[in-house]
């Protein structure tokens, strides 16, 4: 393996591994679901709704953002969340793409 050529972007292939990072935490996946259901949403109704502490909430969506996973966008004192679909899909395109390579570099071996 150590001779291989991989046509995949190792740097996009380790976006993507940080991303899975950031949404592997059920938490995260809850306010995701919920950003999700509710489109573009302030950071006050996520912890009231879902019940948390906003020091928390406020943790969770900065590790989401910083991922690339969500966007804010600020209107007056309010901070919106919108989820970044695109870049969600990237991650199984990059971690689909290498794993393909992999099969196809040990059938071939």
């Amino acid at each position: 393996m150590g001779n291989s050529k991989h046509n995949i972007n190792n740097d996009q292939l380790k976006l993507s591994s940080e991303r899975l990072r950031a949404l592997c935490h059920p938490l995260r996946m809850k306010i995701l679901k919920f950003i999700d259901e509710n489109e573009n949403i302030n950071v006050n109704k996520i912890y009231n709704t879902l019940k948390l502490e906003q020091s928390i909430t406020s943790q969770h969506l900065r590790i989401l953002r910083n991922a690339g996973i969500v966007s804010t966008k600020r209107e007056g004192k309010f901070i919106y969340y919108q989820i970044e679909y695109d870049k969600v899909k990237s991650i199984r395109f990059y971690v689909r793409k290498f794993l393909e390579e992999e099969t196809q570099e040990k059938e071939n071996a």
